[in-house]
């Protein structure tokens, strides 16, 4: 099997695409883009110990690259090909990730990130109706860390990911987020060896757009 490591945001699509990809390849670690001020994953506003206690329930080293905020497109694309890079030479053959069907983010990340052949997109082209209800079938249990208020209430931040949350969606928003309308926390299914525990914090409004929850140990 080729060693790989998964970009791992800590949400249903790269735990997804972790499940999917391991009768595949052997997965032998975590990266996470991690904003260095806060100490919180990149977009998702998710806390540093919990992609932590994500990693241990799951029996992987976590790699975290760290980026400053603000963060220029230059910068974080440096960053990410010298994390890359380093992975390649330690043996790692394929980067796992877990877009669904936007090309142009596809593109970015193999044109300017990854080295040719390198990316793998095991859920590329999926019916994200299906594979929602199949994220939740398995077994997976998620909560919205974030959400974009142009596209969903405010209020919807820190609500489980759920067949009656899935009922209330607008149809204008896809099932799985895809188009940035929703950002999720894995905290249990078949790929841990334990539920990750959390609780509800306070939810806050950033750039008068983004309504995160912050989740608490």
């Amino acid at each position: 099997m080729q060693k790989a490591i998964v970009c791992w945001s800590g949400g249903k699509d790269s735990a997804l695409a972790l499940w999917k990809a391991r009768a595949e390849y052997e997965i032998v670690g975590l990266a996470t883009t991690l904003t260095e001020e806060f100490q919180r994953v990149s977009m998702h506003g998710v806390r540093r110990v919990l992609v932590e206690r994500q990693a241990a329930a799951l029996g992987l080293p976590l790699h975290l690259v760290s980026i400053p905020w603000p963060c220029t497109n230059a910068i974080y694309e440096e960053k990410m090909r010298a994390a890359f890079s380093a992975f390649k030479k330690q043996g790692v053959e394929k980067v796992i990730c877990g877009d669904l069907f936007l090309e142009d983010v596809r593109r970015y990340r193999e044109e300017r990130l990854l080295e040719p052949g390198m990316g793998v997109f095991p859920l590329w082209g999926e019916n994200t109706s299906r594979l929602i209800r199949t994220f939740m079938a398995a077994g997976f249990g998620a909560v919205l860390c974030c959400v974009d208020t142009q596209a969903l209430s405010g209020e919807t931040a820190g609500r489980l990911l759920n067949e009656e949350l899935l009922a209330e969606l607008p149809p204008s928003v896809d099932p799985c987020g895809e188009n940035g309308e929703y950002h999720s926390f894995v905290f249990d299914g078949p790929i841990f060896d334990k539920p990750i525990a959390w609780r509800r914090g306070e939810r806050v409004l950033r750039e008068e757009r983004f309504m995160y929850c912050d989740l608490l140990e």
